[in-house]
């Protein structure tokens, strides 16, 4: 399985494969609206503002996992629209780690492991994937998006 594989559903219930963004470098991120690094929407969008012309995606993937985020990712998704400014997809509420973990999830941390081993420690759990779908870098929650910026510009 590749990350092309897999199916997800935006904030609004709407489904798609990410195949669509075969060719793509992408970030992806765990969310949570109501965490204390919850300042990291700005960078995040700085970063997907700067290159999402060159090709770069972010893809945001809110999570209750660890009790920091809104009822349902419609109300997650417009709370980063309204407080952050946020313009790049965001996505339906998933699981990130145990058995109900979403696919995605576990895909990205069995390619890269953490501190926890290969289960995501925390909101803004950052995964860097080429453009041929391949998990190049796992970045953890309290790295700032800007250090990104010299992997994805190898990337682009």
């Amino acid at each position: 399985m590749t990350i092309y594989d897999i199916d997800v559903t935006l904030e609004n219930g709407e489904s798609y494969s990410l195949e669509k963004y075969k060719g793509h470098p992408l970030v992806i991120v765990n969310t949570a609206t109501k965490c204390g690094l919850s300042g990291q929407f700005d960078e995040l969008q700085k970063l997907y503002d700067t290159y999402h012309e060159q090709g770069l995606e972010v893809l945001g993937f809110p999570s209750d996992q660890f009790k920091q985020e809104l009822s349902n990712g419609a109300d997650a998704a417009e709370a980063c629209r309204l407080s952050y400014g946020v313009t790049f997809p965001m996505h339906e509420l998933v699981k990130l780690n145990g058995s109900e973990a979403h696919p995605l999830f576990q895909l990205l941390t069995s390619e890269t492991k953490g501190v926890l081993g290969s289960k995501v420690k925390w909101n803004f759990t950052k995964f860097l994937v080429d453009g041929e779908g391949h998990v190049v870098k796992r970045f953890a929650p309290t790295a700032s998006p800007t250090q990104m910026k010299e992997d994805i510009e190898k990337l682009l």
